[in-house]
């Protein structure tokens, strides 16, 4: 084969994966554009909740444990179970004068599914609970968080509830792309499937499971990400998994653009892995109309979106320079998913510093290139003393003014 019919079977076939992706976004996005958030109707029945901390090497567990503690719901009707892995000393002699079980593992290779499962083999046999709570060490929640979730507990009538995610932090680039990433996955997999009548997608955090189900199916989890591998379990057990968009878990974003960039490459590989296990399920969960089970699988086929955006810039950029007509359906492209994103992304985040993390947005992924991070520390240097100027000069306007 030629040079040009090699250029023209790779460009069509990305364009294709991606089209597909964009395509199935676009359809979500508009269908969680009709999401309506309703009151929760109150309950007089009252659940007992056991609330899993796992917390690797983060000191933010005593803050999450003070929220928790600080619940409107009966104390007497919830317990805390923090499993505080590889944090130091001081962290565990806060913890341990809260009145939480507290559970040091040594584990040599650690994971939230062997977490979770040491906190349940250590639950006290006499206790009996109906709901067991998941939250990340650094998680925040409001006072009414136990009393709306036991609420939405009884209204929904499921074994899995999702929780509104939103970030305590917004001070760096990278913190707020975090956050924008956040809400555009929660009106595409959450608020735009709940419209559809199609299960929501787990994080892994400010989620709920009935204990009963959560004990029997924690000890399947072999995996170091296990919020796909319970996703995979739930689906496959036709247990539907609800959104509650009013009940909220403040979590604390990433500050450093290497850090936002790991934990991509990490859910990535786990998305793939995951798909991988189950993809032979797909012909007989279409066949059996098991659509919630279907679609999962469709989603973890999907090109993750920054690896989608950056296809859609490189194609946009380099194909210009060797067959300008080839890029005009990939600059059209690119408008579409401009389009996803922004209507995919709440009013609230649209600030003013929304065109300045836009813009930003490929010096982060360039961060995770080798040999292009220079150039990026380089032009985030200039941009910082820029800004530094810019502050300097406005405080000598208002000394000025002053005098």
């Amino acid at each position: 084969m030629d040079f040009w019919t090699i250029l023209y079977i790779i460009d069509w076939v990305l364009f294709g994966m991606v089209a597909l992706t964009a395509l199935y976004l676009l359809v979500f996005t508009i269908f969680s554009l009709f999401f309506r958030t309703s009151n929760i109707p109150k309950t007089n029945h009252q659940n007992r909740f056991i609330v899993l901390i796992p917390a690797y090497q983060n000191k933010g567990v005593v803050q999450t444990v003070h929220s928790v503690l600080g619940q409107t719901y009966q104390q007497r009707l919830f317990d805390i179970s923090v499993i505080s892995d590889h944090n130091d000393e001081m962290t565990n002699f806060r913890l341990a004068q809260e009145p939480v079980t507290l559970l040091v593992p040594n584990f040599e290779k650690s994971t939230k599914a062997k977490a979770l499962q040491l906190a349940i083999n250590n639950l006290p046999q006499f206790k009996i609970y109906d709901i067991v709570v998941i939250l990340s060490a650094g998680d925040v929640v409001e006072p009414e968080f136990l009393e709306n979730l036991n609420a939405a507990f009884e209204s929904a009538g499921t074994k899995a509830i999702q929780t509104h995610l939103l970030s305590r932090n917004r001070d760096t680039t990278v913190s707020r792309m975090g956050s924008i990433f956040e809400e555009i996955n929660h009106s595409i997999f959450r608020r735009g499937h709940i419209v559809c009548g199609l299960s929501a997608g787990l994080q892994g955090s400010g989620c709920a499971f009935d204990f009963e189900w959560f004990k029997n199916n924690i000890f399947k989890i072999k995996s170091a990400w296990e919020d796909k591998e319970i996703e995979a379990l739930l689906m496959r057990q036709h247990v539907y998994v609800d959104y509650f968009d009013q009940i909220y878990v403040f979590d604390e974003k990433t500050r450093e653009a290497k850090d936002f960039n790991r934990e991509r490459g990490r859910w990535i590989k786990a998305q793939y892995l995951t798909l991988l296990r189950n993809i032979h399920f797909l012909p007989m969960a279409i066949l059996n109309r098991q659509y919630n089970w279907a679609d999962k699988i469709i989603q973890w086929m999907l090109i993750p979106r920054m690896v989608m955006m950056a296809i859609i810039i490189f194609m946009s950029i380099v194909l210009p320079m060797i067959y300008t007509t080839l890029a005009f359906k990939w600059w059209g492209l690119f408008a579409i998913t401009l389009l996803i994103f922004a209507m995919a992304t709440p009013d609230y985040l649209v600030d003013d510093k929304w065109d300045s993390t836009f813009f930003k947005t490929p010096l982060v992924l360039m961060k995770s290139i080798p040999g292009l991070s220079k150039i990026t520390d380089f032009i985030e240097e200039r941009e910082h003393k820029r800004e530094k100027k810019k502050k300097e000069k406005e405080k000598n306007k208002k000394r000025k003014n002053k005098k």
